[in-house]
């Protein structure tokens, strides 16, 4: 039965300060080491979960945290993707900003429409401006025109999709057939993208799901790739805890 696991990186540096992050590489705190090696727990307490691939982005935290985990699973030799597409949705001109401050200055409205609407991008990030990725040794690879100065929600789905086809599909495939199992470790939106595409979630539907930190999320799918059975891995009221508090950020 094909496997897929899903985690969001632990709490970052820019989370604990209540900042638009997107493509910002930082940190994680302890708090997120924390979440990340109590991921890797949930992992190697799940009975016959047989990791064999990890897909991560190409953001420190979100590698970070997949070190922690599977160094706790003890699979830490997974044979690891990085891909620019399953990065943070780039928030623009938003990036470095403070959450709260933002609600005071365009109000509650504005922000939440930039933060949870489906296709109403963030004011975009000036051409030259140093928060750019452009100059970024690991997107040289990447044509510049594909590269965002901002992003809503809509552009991620179209930039993970492709991703989710062309490389974690064949491995759900050639994995599932071992019985193994692949992991993801990335960000809320790009999750939120995947979990659009795997639960056949509505626009109105996806802008209200919210991907707590630190927690996996199982799928386990038919030999055609259908949904058989989703949920955490844990605790349920945790996880739903922990969702409802990202919900809160922006006070």
């Amino acid at each position: 039965m094909p496997t897929l696991v899903l985690v969001r990186h632990g709490q970052s540096e820019w989370n604990e300060k209540n900042l638009f992050t997107g493509w910002q590489d930082v940190g994680l705190t302890s708090k997120g080491e924390a979440e990340a090696t109590a991921a890797g727990r949930l992992l190697a307490d799940e009975p016959g979960l047989d990791l064999r691939v990890l897909h991560t982005s190409l953001l420190t935290r979100a590698i970070r945290t997949a070190e922690l985990a599977l160094a706790e699973a003890d699979r830490s030799w997974l044979t690891v993707r990085r891909s620019w597409r399953l990065n943070e949705r780039h928030y623009g001109d938003l990036t470095g900003k403070d959450k709260k401050q933002i609600a005071a200055e365009v109000g509650m409205d504005q922000l939440m429409l930039w933060r949870r609407s489906y296709d109403v991008p963030p004011p975009p990030m000036p051409e030259g401006d140093p928060r750019r990725s452009d100059g970024d040794p690991r997107y040289r690879d990447v044509p510049r025109e594909l590269l965002p100065g901002t992003e809503c929600l809509a552009d991620v789905v179209a930039r993970c999709l492709p991703y989710y086809e062309d490389e974690i599909v064949p491995d759900l495939l050639e994995e599932g057939a071992r019985g193994g199992a692949v992991i993801v470790a990335a960000h809320g939106n790009s999750l939120r993208a995947l979990r659009m595409h795997l639960d056949g979630l509505s626009r109105q539907e996806v802008v209200g799901l919210e991907i707590p930190t630190g927690i996996p999320f199982l799928y386990e799918f038919d030999d055609s790739l259908s949904v058989v059975s989703a949920r955490y891995l844990g605790d349920a009221e945790i996880a739903k805890a922990a969702a409802d508090a990202v919900k809160r950020q922006a006070g």
